[in-house]
């Protein structure tokens, strides 16, 4: 009460902020009024003046490392005059700025090699106040943005009359930025989300703060929800911008990489959070030139539609796959499709008996026996339209409901798992999982008992290993039969289980929809289709299996981030939606987003009835089809709200039926959507579409529809999110004008059967004595519904912050990985990234050998360092002397790191610096990426383990985090690993590397050269020509007779004898 009091005379934290704003607008408008008066050029002026400013922190053209070192007079000059220009720039915002680097032409007379060490010097000095940029720029945006946004609304002004081609259709511009849009846009480059009411113009919003922020020239990303959008906005907004001078870009999907490049270089980009997010993987995960990156930063970013796309698709991570080498599994979902048809049949034949045994049981007056039967098949086929219909019966539901609640209390729960037993398999609704009873493995495989039984690998292994009556070669025979067996079972079983779910589960025209021999996939959110998205873990090619179409290779995991991650990469963050409130703690800690409500330039006149609830679909359905009639009947428009493909498919079979014109809008008639959509708002235009029609359209009244109510949005069921139910709503009542909303439901629908307290549902049905038709209205209904929506909700939201716990794992050593691979990809000098690497590579190599406590030598393998080193290395290391036996272990690894690199620079002592310089970039690229890739695959594997322990009493994400780190390490050793072995197997030309090699042999060999014919030994030698012969390299010699090397037959599966810890067939055995 007092809360309610406070409010009520100092108003809420919502409405102090937006008082707060309001001399900031009283600013704009000032200036504004000021700027009519002047010449349309001063706007692009002001423009150009601003960019001018901010171009000075942008990082000059420094010429650095190799660049440098081979860099001419004419270069360097060039370059110390630009850095001096910048630095200039900068002396008003750092008045201490060593004058030094301002003494403009005082170089000039020194030497080449001193200006280069002046560059140096000035990139140093750059990197030292580089860190105070952004908020040096973030107080000049500041400064000016009441100027910038008066500029911004003058230009919107003066465009007023002007035709515009947007999708190739004209369109007049006829919008001037209202004071509640002025108040949006300054949260919006505040870092907040702005929440305005459907028809306020966020679109118009959004030019404000992406104008400002793209002055800096550090580009300015738009996030839409689709490519359709994407392209309509940077057309339509995009020439306010090119009024006012500006550069606007729009990224859609298969753009080829140089012209995504283009637009990303432009200071306004336009696409979908997918184009951006698949743009940054491929950039820090798959390019392998400087060149081939098209994305330049992730400096500000405003998400149109901000909750659909950082919390509906935020379940769901970005992922690059490519092709897994066992592709030949594909063919098996075919071979055990048969098999898991006839078991969905007799499933569906046993329950439609249970239901009969059911309802016998209850006319016999057996309520217990009936409900425990009825539960059966509530856990068998949860959707069977016999169950449906006996729900309707208030006796029989309140005896399931009974039956569930008496089996759940027993702590044994024996009765329990004896029904489930009973059936073939068991489906959970809930968490979207089916899963095989031992009565279906018995029926698909009846002659071999432990089909489903995965053997105890270890087990087997030590009594294999304890059998003294095999030999050696027939241990590692069972063994490698063994692992066979067990990879086929595993695949047997994972694949029944996904065709399971695929028939049980995943529903035609409601998850997907088949499309030219395809299976695409359908956003529950959105209703649209989600090209080139496929589910993982051979759960699509299930469905595939099932619909009869072509079945496309299995996948796996390239790169991969989450959305969340993805644009917590932005240093600046905004977003505008019409629903954000009920997610704000969302917002607030996944992203540090706070959410402000921006009043409506107009009062919203729509009108929202209570939700008319039914016992039955077919009731329902037959109710919606009498309102519309009734509305059409009249003229007022109806938008027609369903949750899925199928659903709007129904409601068009039944209109046609009434020969009730009408247009559909769904996933299989994406394209006409502006056409439709343009058309809803017209007297007597009847629309039904899926979510498609709840974001990024503006539906406009025709002439004379406000007079009849406006446009009628009815909506068939309530969707799980309340944030999609307001979407649809908001369709209706645009800028003041008149509308309607009411949603119909059923005891049916899902939401209503797993979330919606079926038992009040059941005494409510009771209590009032529903009739065949018969509905229930009442606001205490809304709020139960909206009940049952949180509780979706908060599930939701435990799932995405799942997601997100485990990618922040991932997503520490992707930064890690992708900082690595970026400081390869711009390095001026990767010869510096190849020492590190081969410090850090011999100092992990040789710690497998030899011990670093001096104390403990007992086990050091000297014997086996040196043959690695040999192996691996062309230095003809003979022997270990006791000299180096006495150093400590930093010692040894800088006597072999001396060694290696001192080899190694003989090698390309007479390389091309340049061409070099990429043959290095190779060997770091191809190390890393190899086995990033294999790395992703092994913690995709862990992910889905890992949960098994929680059976021991163990946190799953703990456990993850634990074995991550370790699998990270051995990730980054293994890296370094791969660059020491490839260093010396890459060359700039073939003929220069034979001759290095034959070099070593001679080398190897004493120093004598390879028996040849007598007539050639006794002639003399010309003497070795580095231009003639290529690099040469002489080593000091070894001391001591070489050891022979032990020739033995090495298996496939057998460690490798370089000491790598690899199996022979990984290491050397793959380069054989």
């Amino acid at each position: 009460m007092f809360n309610w009091i406070i409010k009520k005379i100092i108003g809420t934290k919502n409405q102090r902020t937006v008082r707060k704003l309001q001399p900031v607008v009283a600013e704009i408008n000032r200036i504004e009024a000021q700027l009519q008066n002047e010449p349309e050029e001063a706007l692009r002026e002001r423009t150009q003046k601003w960019q001018a400013q901010f171009r000075a922190f942008h990082t000059p053209p420094f010429l650095g490392g190799v660049g440098l070192r081979i860099a001419d007079e004419a270069a360097v000059d060039a370059c110390l005059e630009s850095v001096e220009q910048y630095f200039a720039a900068l002396k008003q915002h750092f008045p201490s700025l060593d004058d030094s680097y301002l003494a403009k032409g005082a170089w000039r007379s020194a030497s080449l090699e001193q200006k280069k060490e002046r560059v140096d010097r000035s990139r140093e000095a750059w990197n030292a106040i580089q860190p105070d940029f952004a908020a040096i720029e973030q107080k000049m945006l500041n400064d000016i943005l009441p100027e910038a946004y008066a500029v911004v609304k003058n230009a919107a002004r003066r465009m007023c009359g002007r035709e515009i081609m947007v999708c190739d259709h004209p369109l007049g511009w006829n919008m001037v930025h209202f004071d509640v849009q002025l108040i949006g846009g300054v949260a919006l480059h505040r870092g907040m989300i702005a929440e305005m009411a459907t028809g306020e113009g966020k679109t118009l919003v959004g030019t404000l703060p992406t104008y400002l922020n793209a002055l800096t020239g550090r580009g300015v990303h738009v996030i839409t929800v689709n490519d359709y959008l994407a392209r309509r906005d940077s057309e339509w907004m995009g020439s306010l911008y090119k009024f006012l001078g500006l550069t606007v870009g729009c990224i859609q999907n298969d753009q080829p990489p140089h012209l995504r490049r283009e637009q990303y270089l432009t200071d306004i980009t336009y696409g979908t959070n997918s184009e951006f997010g698949f743009d940054y993987l491929r950039d820090n995960g798959m390019a392998s030139s400087k060149d081939q990156q098209v994305q330049r930063g992730h400096y500000f970013a405003i998400v149109d539609e901000v909750d659909s796309v950082l919390i509906d698709e935020a379940r769901t991570p970005l992922i690059i796959s490519g092709p897994v080498m066992a592709a030949e599994s594909n063919h098996q979902y075919e071979r055990y499709k048969p098999l898991v048809e006839q078991l969905v049949r007799r499933q569906n034949t046993l329950c439609n008996r249970l239901i009969t045994e059911a309802k016998e049981a209850a006319v016999a007056g057996d309520m217990d026996l009936a409900g425990k039967k009825l539960f059966q098949v509530h856990m068998g086929q949860p959707k069977n339209r016999a169950l449906t219909r006996c729900m309707e019966e208030p006796e029989l539901r309140r005896a399931m409901e009974k039956a569930e609640l008496s089996l759940y209390a027993d702590t044994q729960k024996v009765e329990y798992f004896k029904l489930k037993e009973e059936l073939y398999y068991f489906i959970e609704e809930k968490s979207h999982d089916a899963d095989l009873t031992e009565m279906g493995r018995n029926f698909l495989s009846p002659d071999e008992p432990d089909a489903f039984v995965l053997p105890d690998i270890a087990t087997v292994y030590s009594e294999i290993d304890g059998d003294k009556t095999l030999s050696e070669d027939a241990r590692t025979r069972k063994k490698a039969e063994m692992q066979d067996r067990l990879s086929h079972q595993g695949q047997r079983i994972h694949q029944i289980s996904q065709l399971l779910r695929a028939y049980c589960l995943y529903e035609k025209d409601v998850e997907y929809v088949v499309e030219e021999n395809k299976v695409v996939i359908v956003d529950a959110q959105t209703g649209r289709k989600m090209a080139g998205r496929r589910w993982s873990d051979g759960l699509h090619q299930a469905v595939e299996a099932k619909e009869g179409v072509q079945i496309d290779a299995e996948t796996q995991t390239l790169a991969t981030i989450t959305i969340q991650n993805y644009f917590r990469l932005y240093q600046k963050l905004g977003g505008m939606t019409g629903t954000a409130e009920t997610d704000a703690a969302e917002f607030h800690d996944i992203y540090s987003l706070d959410v402000l409500t921006i009043p409506t330039n107009r009062p919203v006149k729509r009108q929202d009835h209570n939700d008319s609830i039914y016992k039955t679909r077919r009731e329902k359905f037959t109710a919606v089809i009498e309102l519309i009639r009734e509305l059409h009947a009249k003229g007022q428009p109806v938008l027609v709200g369903t949750a899925s493909v199928e659903a709007s498919e129904m409601v068009s079979r039944m209109l046609k039926l009434q020969k009730i014109t009408h247009n559909v809008l769904n996933a299989k008639y994406h394209r006409q959507e502006a056409e439709i959509v343009a058309r809803a708002g017209q007297r007597g235009a009847v629309t039904i579409s899926t979510n498609m029609a709840g974001r990024g359209t503006d539906i406009k009244l025709g002439e004379g529809v406000a007079e009849l109510g406006g446009l009628f949005v009815l909506a068939t069921e309530r969707h799980e999110s309340r944030r999609v139910d307001r979407q649809l709503r908001g369709r209706s009542a645009r800028q003041g004008d008149p509308g309607e909303s009411k949603f119909f439901l059923s005891f049916e629908d899902d939401l209503m059967r797993n979330f919606g307290a079926a038992e009040r549902m059941t005494k409510m049905m009771e209590r009032f004595g529903m009739k065949e038709g018969e509905e229930l209205q009442h606001p205490w209904l809304n709020r139960s519904v909206e009940t049952a929506q949180k509780r979706v909700e908060q599930r939701n939201y435990v799932w995405r912050k799942r997601v997100l716990e485990y990618d922040d794992v991932m997503n520490q050593q992707r930064e890690v990985v992708y900082e690595w691979r970026n400081d390869v990809l711009n390095s001026n000098d990767t010869r510096i990234l190849i020492n590190e690497a081969v410090e850090k590579g011999i100092t992990e190599r040789l710690g497998a050998f030899v011990s670093k406590d001096a104390k403990n030598e007992e086990g050091d393998d000297y014997e086996g360092l040196l043959s690695w080193v040999n192996t691996t290395f062309p230095i003809g290391l003979r022997a270990f002397d006791d000299e180096f036996m006495a150093l400590d272990f930093d010692a040894k690894s800088a006597f072999l790191k001396d060694k290696i690199l001192g080899a190694y620079e003989v090698k390309v002592g007479n390389a091309n610096p340049t061409v070099l310089q990429e043959i290095e970039k190779m060997i770091l690229l191809n190390a890393i990426d190899r086995l990033w890739q294999e790395h992703l695959f092994a913690l995709d594997a862990l992910k889905e383990g890992v949960n098994l322990r929680t059976y021991g009493q163990k946190d799953p994400l703990i456990e993850f985090k634990q074995e991550a780190f370790t699998i990270f390490a051995e990730l980054m050793n293994n890296i370094n690993g791969e660059v020491l072995g490839n260093l010396f197997r890459s060359t700039q030309q073939l003929a220069a590397f034979e001759h290095f090699l034959a070099q070593m042999a001679m080398q190897q060999s004493g120093g004598d050269a390879p028996q040849q014919r007598q007539e050639e030994e006794e002639q003399e030698a010309p003497p070795p020509s580095p231009e003639r012969d290529g690099p040469r390299l002489i080593l000091p010699s070894s001391v001591g007779p070489r050891p022979k090397p032990k020739v033995t037959n090495i298996g496939r599966n057998d460690p490798c004898p370089c000491g790598s810890g690899k199996k022979y067939k990984q290491c050397c055995g793959r380069i054989a």
